[in-house]
């Protein structure tokens, strides 16, 4: 087996701790004085050299991520839903433990075959994969914004019979979010949660619309913020917008079923009609082409 092969394998298997050590590392030195407040009093046994030194390596990977690109992964990460196994010191310790990973295999790469062009595709291997975590979170959060949208109609028709049939808007609320699932129920049970512990409704509403970027459930806090302090019927509002939403779930349909024939259009010609021309013309042509 080639030497360059050999090296290009121990670099791999040298980078699997690293990414292991972001993935399941310690804590933020926020949390650890955090940690040590409510630990006061207690008896608590001394970190060894270990630790110390794993606690550095961490430190050192987290601060390898620019200030606007963690800005940035705070917002990706919020509409992402908050992951709880892809935390977001998780993310930001991941992604330079890739890039540095992909690095190092590059760079045995180069050693073996050194070149130009491979110069400049380790370069761009390692910019991709030092923003994986990146599309993962932007993949997901398109994933979970759309099923947020899809859900919204029928969430409001369970709330307006709620409503309608006694209950207060909050208690409707519960309801829906207890008795539903997705995205858009542990939205509506995360506001009431932030209710409970003190903040007001106003405040948790907004909250709510910041956390997502569906436009449809911006337009339906700011109706039901604007229902709060203006005093109008939330059963009227919450009427009128599952009425709209779902005329809007109609036109998104109907929208979408047009737009078919323009997407299908081109694989038809690039793949399906010459691979039909072949069939259908190539036994003819072939025997023209035998017989002169």
């Amino acid at each position: 087996m080639p030497l360059y092969v050999l090296l290009a394998a121990a670099c791999a298997a040298l980078s699997i701790p690293l990414l292991t050590v972001a993935m399941v590392g310690g804590d933020r030195r926020g949390q650890r004085r955090i940690r040590q407040n409510l630990a006061a009093g207690l008896t608590a046994q001394g970190a060894g050299p270990a630790a110390t030194q794993n606690r550095n390596l961490l430190a050192l990977l987290e601060r390898l991520t620019l200030p606007a690109n963690r800005a940035k992964l705070e917002r990706l990460h919020a509409l992402a839903g908050r992951p709880a196994a892809w935390s977001m010191r998780r993310v930001l310790l991941a992604k330079p433990a890739l890039a540095i990973g992909v690095g190092l295999f590059g760079l045995l790469l180069l050693g073996a075959r050194p070149g130009g062009p491979l110069l400049l595709l380790v370069v761009a291997v390692v910019v991709l994969a030092y923003f994986v975590p990146d599309l993962l979170l932007y993949s997901r959060g398109i994933e979970r914004q759309a099923a947020i949208t899809l859900a919204l109609p029928d969430t409001l028709d369970q709330m307006m019979i709620a409503v309608e049939a006694g209950l207060g808007f909050e208690a409707a609320m519960s309801r829906a979010g207890s008795n539903g699932k997705g995205p858009l129920a542990e939205e509506l049970i995360r506001t009431l949660q932030d209710m409970r512990v003190g903040l007001s409704r106003r405040d948790a509403y907004l909250a709510l619309s910041e956390r997502t970027s569906v436009p449809d459930l911006r337009a339906f806090v700011r109706a039901v913020v604007q229902a709060d302090a203006y005093g109008i019927s939330i059963a009227a509002v919450l009427r009128t917008q599952a009425k709209e939403m779902r005329l809007k779930r109609r036109q998104r349909a109907e929208e979408k079923a047009l737009q078919i024939p323009v997407k299908v259009l081109f694989p038809l010609m690039l793949c399906i009609l010459p691979t039909l021309f072949i069939a259908v013309l190539g036994p003819t042509v072939i025997t023209v082409t035998t017989s002169f």
